[in-house]
Order: structure tokens, then C-alpha cells, then sequence
């Protein structure tokens, strides 16, 4: 997909899930800026925002929800690229069947889907370690089946077009911390284990066809609800001492650019990398101009 010029991805055609706000909304706009048509899908427009976001709201002491779709595809325009809003509830096969429909119809075929539909944060309970036996069973409705389940799903839509194409990538964001466990969460845990084997199943199903399957594991990024929850934005969260390893969402959107770009990109398919590592190998930097080292747990780097 690389052709050297500034607008590397002008003739990819992206379908971005879960991009009203946070990781989704940074790789929808960093593919924007490399030229990419983006279909940006989630459930929240501008006149109708998701309304399963009460408990998270709450406790970030805010009252509205932050970003849509609508926007995140106008931010893809002003960017350089071809954002298209599209409502689509990820949980529904209905919904991501018509689509994908809607991107054949357009395009006869996709060049690039990133999985990012997540169900976590609609649970969030402020709790961030208790033993399992003492965590809701709502948990595992969000991460599993609004989670996990809707990665699959996307990528079963997805899949045929690349397949036919003999072409493709599907990106999977995901967490990893080199094989160790989260220790006092273990329905987060096993959700992003879960979403990182479905990456590593895909890609050598479609390997054959040509098509890759990457897991991207992001550090702990500055999305609106970590800003909001430490009280600050994104002007003066350098102020905010505990936010001193974070990296903006931007970060992992060109991480995902990167890769998008990568003619040779079938070579890291059914691994997981890190934004971090990647930046070294690609030699980008975040918006701010560092390169964060790729993240660990309970490390001061």
C-alpha cells in the first residue's frame, strides 16, 4: 500500500470499529492523515450518543459522552483523508452485515480492518483489583460478548472480501504484557488473551489467502475518560505527574498506519506487537514528538 509520497494510503479503504472516541478515534484520524478512506462505526452520533455509559460518566464526574462517530469522520476529512460515519451496534450481525455490504457496494472490497468495538468500559465500576469470585457477572457480558465476540464478528464479514481480493490486513488492538498476568483482573485479562489468540487463530487461516492478522498492544493511552478521571485534558495533562507514561491514542493510530503501509506486512501476521516496538522499527513519534517505550506493567519507564 506504501507509494513513498505524503499520502501513503490514499487508495486503502479502512473500516475502523469503535471510533467515537479513545484508541478508535486516534487510528481513524492518523489513517485520515495518510489518506485513507475510513469507515468510522460505532453506536454514538452526534444526536444520539450511546446511553450505556451512565456508571463510567458518573465516575469520571462528567455528564455528557464524549466524541462520535460524526466527528471522529469529520476529524478523518480535515485530516487529509475520506471519513464516512456509519451507526453500527457491533453486537448485531444485522448491523455489521449491512456494513460491510455498504463497503462492497462502495468499493468492491476493504483493504484494512481494525477491531477496536469494546464493551469494558460500559461495566466500569472504578475497581481495579478484586479477586474474580468478587467481580460482577456483568463483566463478562461486556468483555466477552461485547468484546470479544464483536472482533470475531467484524472480522467474519470482513474476512470473504480480503479473501476474494487476495489481499488484506485486520488489526486487532488488544493489551499484552508479554504473557504475564494482570493480576486482579481476570475478566480483563482474559478478554484481551481471548482477543489476542483470535488474532493469532485468523492469521493462519488466512495466511494462505495473502491476508494478515496482527494484534497491536498500545501502553496506556490519554483517552477522554483517563483525562477526565485525573481532572485534566489533553493542553496540560503534563502537569499531572501520574500521567507521565501515557501516550495519546494517536500514538497507536500510527502504529496502525505504519503497519497499513507495510507491503511486507504478512511477515508479523499472528504475532502481537507493541506500539512501542514499532515506533523504533518505523521511526514515528507520538503527537508530542517522544517515542514511548513500549509498555509494562509496574515498571517506572
Amino acid at each position: 500500500m506504501q507509494d513513498g509520497n505524503d499520502k501513503p494510503l490514499k487508495d486503502c479503504v479502512v473500516v475502523v470499529t469503535g471510533a467515537s472516541r479513545g484508541g478508535g478515534r486516534g487510528i481513524a484520524h492518523e489513517l485520515g492523515a495518510a489518506g485513507a478512506t475510513v469507515y468510522v462505526t460505532g453506536r454514538s452520533t452526534r444526536e444520539r450518543p450511546a446511553d450505556t455509559y451512565a456508571r463510567i460518566l458518573a465516575l469520571s464526574g462528567e455528564t455528557t459522552l464524549p466524541g462520535s462517530i460524526d466527528d471522529t469522520a469529520d476529524e478523518v476529512t480535515r485530516a487529509g483523508g475520506r471519513g464516512i460515519a456509519v451507526r453500527c451496534d457491533h453486537t448485531r450481525d444485522d448491523d455489521v452485515a449491512a456494513l460491510f455490504d455498504r463497503v462492497r457496494r462502495d468499493h468492491g472490497r476493504v483493504d484494512l480492518l481494525v477491531n477496536n468495538a469494546w464493551g469494558g468500559h460500559e461495566v466500569f465500576d472504578g475497581v481495579f483489583v478484586a479477586p474474580f469470585w468478587e467481580r460482577p457477572l456483568d463483566q463478562w457480558d461486556a468483555m466477552i460478548d461485547r468484546g470479544v465476540r464483536n472482533h470475531w464478528l467484524a472480522s467474519r464479514h470482513a474476512a470473504p472480501l480480503m479473501v476474494a481480493a487476495k489481499r488484506g490486513l485486520i488489526v486487532t488492538t488488544t493489551f499484552w504484557d508479554r504473557d504475564r498476568y494482570l493480576d486482579g483482573n481476570l475478566m480483563y485479562d482474559l478478554a484481551k488473551a481471548a482477543m489476542t489468540r483470535l488474532a493469532f487463530g485468523m492469521a493462519q487461516e488466512l495466511k494462505p489467502h495473502g491476508v494478515a492478522s496482527v494484534a497491536v498492544s498500545p501502553g496506556w493511552m490519554r483517552t477522554e475518560f483517563i483525562l477526565a478521571g485525573f481532572k485534566t485534558d489533553e493542553a496540560h495533562w503534563h502537569e499531572v505527574p501520574a500521567l507521565a507514561r501515557t501516550e495519546s491514542p494517536r500514538y497507536l493510530g500510527r502504529a496502525v498506519a505504519a503497519l497499513a503501509g507495510d507491503v511486507e506486512v504478512i511477515a508479523k501476521t499472528g504475532r502481537v506487537v507493541t506500539v512501542g516496538e514499532l515506533a523504533r522499527e518505523y521511526g514515528f513519534t507520538d503527537v508530542d514528538g517522544r517515542q514511548p517505550v513500549a509498555f509494562e506493567m509496574g515498571t517506572d519507564a
